[in-house]
């Protein structure tokens, strides 16, 4: 945990080779930091997905994926069937060990993806276009902008642009206050088991 608010800028994200070496993934943290994708307690990461094929399988994890950018992408899941995702779907859980396959719908697709372990922690991740208090959490809160917002708190205002993360700890209160027309984010919430 964190006395205050930690600020990640999307320029200063981390890129690196997907697990399975299919595409490029951006992370915008991980816990403990410095952790490698085997050892992790939890992960919050960006990805361009350029051609259909599988998703890397990450046993013990637990994913919720959410499509940022582009048409969108059918994916077939082992246990669950086929599910759509697009820009406007609400973001999708489900076992980063259950064997995954990506269809693009029309050309690439940027997601977002939250994983934690299993046992460890639990996370949600829901969308908001919305101005006002941030709820209360646990545990702790990555606030993702999708549009222009400031977003203050005890220590002041912090300006994010689209792709900036902001990262509270579960008590820290805090407000979304749009810099434009709309105030799109996703809010993670994690929890400690």
């Amino acid at each position: 945990m964190h006395d205050k608010a930690r600020l990640l800028r999307n320029a200063g994200h981390r890129r690196m080779p997907w697990k399975n070496g299919g595409g490029e993934t951006v992370e915008v943290i991980v816990h403990p930091p410095d952790t490698s994708l085997a050892d992790f307690g939890w992960r919050v990461s960006m990805a361009t997905v350029a051609a259909d094929g599988p998703f890397s399988v990450f046993p013990g994890i637990d994913r919720t994926l959410a499509v940022l950018s582009g048409d969108g992408m059918a994916l077939s899941i082992e246990g669950l069937g086929e599910r759509l995702l697009t820009p406007a779907s609400a973001p999708l859980a489900f076992p980063a060990d259950a064997p995954t396959t990506a269809r693009l719908t029309g050309g690439p697709v940027t997601d977002l993806n939250v994983m934690t372990r299993r046992g460890s922690f639990r996370h949600r991740l829901s969308r908001h276009v919305a101005e006002g208090p941030l709820p209360e959490a646990a545990g702790e809160r990555l606030l993702l902008a999708l549009d222009p917002l400031g977003i203050a708190t005890a220590e002041g205002l912090t300006g994010l642009q689209p792709l900036d993360a902001l990262l509270l700890d579960g008590p820290e209160t805090a407000e979304v206050l749009p810099a434009g027309d709309n105030a799109a984010f996703y809010l993670v919430e994690i929890t400690p088991i």
